[in-house]
């Protein structure tokens, strides 16, 4: 990846693309498992959501092999996919990107009135 693609983020839309194509083969539910997932997860990412793309393309990995298996989503997920996608990223009340700039940001007003 040279320094154009990381700055624009054109690297990461290539990949998403391919994640894309590869959704789109899968059965009506997990379609929806996914997007749903995808949807949830952005929540953790950090300020590119580079730190998402191994965790999503696991996930898709996971959600083709489920489904070649002819597994359904409830079988895999149960009723609550925002609960495995906030165990993926470190359990329930994981700091999301929002929760991390909020802490930086009162500790930035913290500083300068001098607490």
């Amino acid at each position: 990846m040279n320094f154009w693609e990381k700055i624009t983020g054109s690297d990461m839309n290539k990949e998403f693309k391919i994640f894309e194509a590869r959704a789109e083969k899968l059965p009506e539910d997990y379609k929806g498992a996914w997007e749903e997932i995808k949807s949830n997860l952005w929540i953790h990412s950090d300020f590119t959501g580079r730190n998402l793309m191994p965790i999503l393309e696991d996930v898709l990995g996971m959600l083709e092999e489920k489904a070649a298996d002819g597994v359904s989503t409830k079988e895999v997920f149960g009723e609550d996919i925002k609960g495995f996608c906030a165990e993926l990223m470190g359990g329930e009340g994981a700091n999301s990107f929002r929760d991390k700039w909020r802490k930086q940001l009162n500790n930035n007003i913290a500083k300068k009135l001098g607490k």
